[in-house]
């Protein structure tokens, strides 16, 4: 299961928004969301979202470990 009511969303993007298939197809879904005027599901990153981020995509790759980041 995708997690995404695809009837809807066509409906959504083709009807609602009056897209060609080819744009509707061409859009990620965060865009969609955008242009349907929903607001995004997720707050601001937080301090331990950013610090497991660095620790997954260090500056220095060499840096990498896992789940860890050094300070």
């Amino acid at each position: 299961m995708s997690g995404f009511d695809w009837p809807v969303l066509m409906r959504a993007g083709l009807q609602g928004l009056r897209l060609p298939p080819e744009v509707f197809w061409q859009l990620t879904p965060v865009e969609l969301r955008l242009m349907l005027g929903q607001a995004a599901a997720q707050g601001a990153l937080g301090r331990s979202g950013l610090e497991s981020l660095m620790a997954a995509y260090p500056d220095n790759p060499q840096q990498r470990h896992e789940g860890e980041c050094d300070e």
